[in-house]
């Protein structure tokens, strides 16, 4: 079972690789800024080697154009394509699955998490000696600078607890769209992916604690951005999903 790094985390960077997941479905105005910002990010971070993948899920506009055009300028900056609009689930899975790096994190087109907020995950995780840390604003609300609508932060709310008590998950955010995992554990938990949509979050964090993985969740600044692409009755149908993970696991599909 991979495990964590003895001594500082932030030296351990310089023997480390990273993978940056981005699921992108019509993104093409708000990508081209958050591509900038990741690689100023990446250029004073100090990790050994970086890639940004950004999957293109079906998009109708010009996000895959814009996404080649910018790479031929930041090399480390790659395309992958979905076989037409599968959902972000089946986008995370898509590029987990191809990462070159020994660490990946998946995060939103929109960066509503600071790719900043990367450092306080892979520091957690190397001293807890955990393969997965997940952002979290349920811990410390403190860190929200301009919170979602009081309906859906609610439903939110109401979710995570439905999360709870049907598949017996310790942590109190599950939707936060900023995860990191060692990706030795990643191949492990994503190639048992089932939910293509987005209850996938819960699912794979089912995953890993049923193969024995440490999970820890972590408090991060987060802000909501306007132009989410989950759609009221995509919000409700959300709420059958800790109940596909127990009919799936029941059904013997994460053996």
């Amino acid at each position: 079972m991979p495990g964590g790094q003895n001594g500082n985390p932030g030296n351990n960077l310089l023997t480390r690789s990273l993978s940056i997941i981005i699921p992108a479905y019509n993104e093409e105005k708000r990508l081209p800024a958050t591509l900038e910002r990741i690689q100023n990010y990446l250029a004073g971070a100090g990790w050994k080697f970086s890639e940004v993948v950004v999957v293109d899920d079906g998009s109708r506009d010009g996000t895959a154009a814009m996404v080649q055009a910018f790479a031929r300028r930041a090399p480390a900056v790659r395309l992958l394509r979905n076989p037409g609009n599968r959902g972000k689930g089946y986008s995370v899975r898509h590029g987990m699955l191809d990462a070159k790096g020994e660490w990946a994190v998946f995060t939103d087109a929109d960066l509503s998490s600071p790719i900043e907020e990367l450092e306080k995950l892979w520091t957690r995780a190397q001293e807890a000696r955990a393969q997965v840390a997940i952002g979290s604003r349920a811990l410390d609300r403190s860190l929200i600078g301009v919170h979602q609508p009081a309906f859906r932060e609610t439903a939110g709310k109401l979710f995570n607890v439905a999360v709870r008590v049907m598949t017996g998950l310790p942590f109190w955010d599950t939707q936060c769209g900023f995860k990191l995992f060692e990706t030795r554990a990643a191949q492990e938990i994503f190639r048992r992916q089932q939910l293509e949509r987005f209850g996938f979050d819960v699912e794979v964090l089912f995953i890993a604690r049923k193969l024995g993985y440490l999970a820890i969740e972590v408090p991060v600044r987060w802000n909501d951005v306007a132009g989410t692409k989950v759609g009221t009755l995509n919000g409700l149908s959300a709420f059958l999903d800790p109940m596909r993970v127990r009919l799936n696991q029941m059904q013997g599909k994460y053996r």
